[in-house]
């Protein structure tokens, strides 16, 4: 029941949003037209929003490519008495790891060639256990949700704004129309994604911790992410990266000062604090 609420109060909170953006696309009809929208929006994502996520990702399914991927997750999901989710890796020297899939039943969970080549076996188990910590606490859907909707919202915001607001306002309506696109509808969608981001994480950690018995490895994979990241200069990242950025094991396009505050996970030194006081 906890997981439905979350997720009617999401879409309709990202609904509220989309129809804002309609408004100052095309007045009362542009918000119409965004509700129509929108509904049939949230009938698609629910059970494809998984697979968008994937495409948004370019990720191909694993097959051969990594063998100690499928035999690890075989092993924990026989461990957790969870279904066998479908494997993929995503093409990219960023290391990296999500999961994705509207319950467990529908779950996948993907890699990138980065990640398998900065981890050894006993860190990327860790990571693993961690995605499949969001399988196991059904919270993928919200937050696959979360991603697509907030792709749109951004994408139609940047319409609204190069149409310069709706036909039947007046001067004041195109700076609404400016505002809202331009700067407010895109906030607003990134904090619901850091809203369902952080506590999420900190869940799947202490939950890759209980079934590993240990935070070392896990704790471990996050240094060595935090310290790629720090090698080499700020990465800018694409719109459907952007988007889906609160799926991933951890961001590596955050920044630090001001920028820290958006952030859609916590910060890997409070990652790993907390990992070490499960480990006491």
């Amino acid at each position: 029941m906890k997981q439905i609420f979350k997720t009617t109060l999401l879409m309709a909170i990202l609904t509220g949003l989309f129809m804002m953006v309609g408004y100052a696309f095309g007045g009362q009809q542009g918000m119409l037209m965004a509700l129509g929208l929108a509904a049939v929006s949230n009938f698609f994502m629910y059970f494809f929003s998984s697979s968008l996520v994937i495409k948004m990702q370019d990720a191909q399914p694993l097959g051969n490519r990594y063998p100690q991927v499928e035999r690890i997750v075989r092993e924990l999901t026989a461990q957790a008495n969870l279904p066998m989710p479908k494997l993929y890796y995503v093409e990219t020297p960023i290391p990296n790891a999500f999961a994705t899939g509207r319950s467990p039943q529908h779950a996948a969970v993907a890699v990138t060639t980065g990640i398998m080549d900065i981890l050894n076996e006993d860190e990327l188990r860790a990571v693993l256990a961690h995605e499949l910590g969001h399988v196991k606490h059904r919270d993928m859907l919200i937050s696959t949700i979360a991603a697509t909707l907030a792709g749109a919202i951004s994408y139609l915001a940047q319409l609204a704004f190069l149409f310069g607001g709706s036909s039947d306002d007046d001067d004041g309506g195109n700076v609404f129309a400016m505002i809202a696109s331009l700067i407010l509808a895109p906030i607003a969608a990134m904090l619901i994604q850091m809203a369902v981001s952080r506590s999420r994480e900190y869940a799947a950690d202490q939950y890759s911790h209980s079934i590993l018995g240990a935070g070392d490895n896990l704790a471990s994979a996050l240094m060595k992410l935090e310290n790629w990241k720090a090698s080499v200069p700020p990465i800018a990242p694409s719109p459907s990266q952007e988007a889906s950025a609160h799926l991933m094991f951890s961001n590596m396009f955050s920044l630090g000062g001001l920028q820290a505050l958006f952030s859609t996970h916590p910060s890997t030194e409070a990652r790993i604090a907390r990992l070490k006081e499960l480990d006491k």
